[in-house]
């Protein structure tokens, strides 16, 4: 879910850069990408994998 998280976020990046609008400084397309890698990072370091019920399987 953080790998889609930080692709939107990165387009949006994208999109602020590439068609030159000028937004305010918390939202710029920097802080958009530094957004996007934090989500990447956590999403490459296992957090917001949905296997949290990693532990409860099928009993035999």
């Amino acid at each position: 879910m953080l790998g889609i998280i930080a692709a939107v976020l990165f387009f949006i990046a994208f999109l602020i850069n590439a068609a030159n609008i000028a937004t305010n400084d918390v939202l710029s397309s920097s802080n958009f990408m530094l957004l996007g890698l934090a989500a990447l990072a956590l999403h490459v370091a296992g957090i917001g994998t949905g296997w949290a019920s990693r532990g409860r399987g099928r009993r035999r």
